[in-house]
């Protein structure tokens, strides 16, 4: 069984991106069967530690990847140490830097300089969308945002996500073009399109060439972790990096 899902857009010279799949590697015993990549979801550290070790393994990576302490936020990390800062997002100019976010259902989004001199990876759950995280992902590279290219992960599709009344009036009040990412299902409730709302976002700071959107994490429990369809679940990562 397949442990990858590689991005699939015409990656820059030198740039590698993909996300993790929840079978076909690692220890992880149920709920987090069996590759989950995340250390605070409630797996044991001793099992997401060889899974990472595995993850490293298996791609031969140039280093470990450099992940970073998620909180929703918009904060960007340029040139992330090892420590696991808190950040939603990284850029990285450095070959061999391998840039990790985590993610079971918020959508990971992969930058790349067209000429592929640098990489970014930003977690664009509901809140850090709204917020703002895909702009400032784009505004921390120094490769200006025409020449930036984009590729949606795995999240939660337009199909499945049902949302309230908090998600929709923090979205629609600031831009009436949001309205085209939500579908009424019930008095108050709405399906959301993530990956619409983010190429909205991306558009709007510059970045016209997006790819990917299409991989739904809620309806597809053989491939990937959902929180939310779950409520206990691993985390799938999604790393992208520049080779030496």
């Amino acid at each position: 069984m397949n442990a990858f899902l590689h991005a699939d857009w015409p990656a820059p010279a030198g740039v590698q991106a993909l996300t993790t799949l929840r079978h076909g590697l690692g220890v992880s015993s149920p709920p987090f069967d069996s590759f989950n990549l995340g250390s605070r979801c409630g797996d044991e550290a001793e099992a997401v530690a060889e899974n990472r070790r595995q993850l490293v393994a298996s791609l031969a990576l140039p280093s470990a990847p450099r992940w970073l302490r998620q909180v929703h936020g918009v904060d960007v990390a340029i040139e992330p140490s090892s420590d696991e800062p808190e950040a939603d997002a990284a850029v990285t100019r450095r070959p061999g830097t391998v840039l990790a976010i985590l993610t079971a259902d918020c959508l990971p989004v992969v930058l790349a300089a067209r000429d592929g001199g640098e990489v970014a990876l930003a977690h664009a759950g509901w809140r850090g969308l709204c917020a703002g995280v895909l702009e400032a992902t784009v505004a921390a590279m120094r490769t200006p945002a025409h020449d930036v290219i984009a590729w949606l992960g795995p999240a939660a599709g337009a199909s499945t996500y049902e949302i309230g009344a908090e998600v929709f009036d923090a979205f629609t009040t600031r831009d009436a073009r949001a309205h085209l990412a939500f579908l009424p299902t019930r008095p108050g409730h709405w399906k959301v399109d993530l990956p619409m709302l983010a190429r909205q976002r991306l558009l709007d700071a510059g970045v016209t060439e997006v790819h990917g959107g299409g991989q739904c994490t809620i309806s597809d429990p053989t491939r990937y972790f959902s929180h939310r369809r779950d409520g206990r679940s691993g985390r799938m990562a999604t790393l992208v990096w520049r080779q030496g």
